[in-house]
């Protein structure tokens, strides 16, 4: 089952997020088969202020236990994370059905 999880930084905290990087890039690359889609949210200045992540994993349960296994989450990164079921209507420019 497919979730998004959305990720705000707390404010002030790119550095905190920059030093961590390493670590949740690791996460991720040892977490590849689960994720479908992920990247950065960006501010207005261009600058990484949050993330995007959306995951293949069994049930909810599993997508939360994946947002807070997240080195970003363990550092105290976010803010706020919400986890919601998605329904993948595009993928690669094509309609799926």
């Amino acid at each position: 089952m497919l979730f998004a999880l959305i990720n705000i930084d707390r404010p002030g905290k790119l550095d905190l997020r920059l030093s961590t990087r390493p670590t949740h890039l690791a996460f991720l690359e040892d977490s590849a088969s689960k994720i479908v889609s992920g990247g950065a949210l960006l501010d207005a200045a261009g600058q990484p202020s949050g993330s995007l992540l959306v995951i293949d994993v069994e049930d909810r349960a599993a997508a939360e236990a994946f947002a807070a296994a997240d080195p970003y989450t363990k550092a105290g990164l976010f803010e706020s994370t919400v986890v919601r079921p998605f329904r993948q209507v595009y993928k690669d420019g094509a309609k799926l059905a």
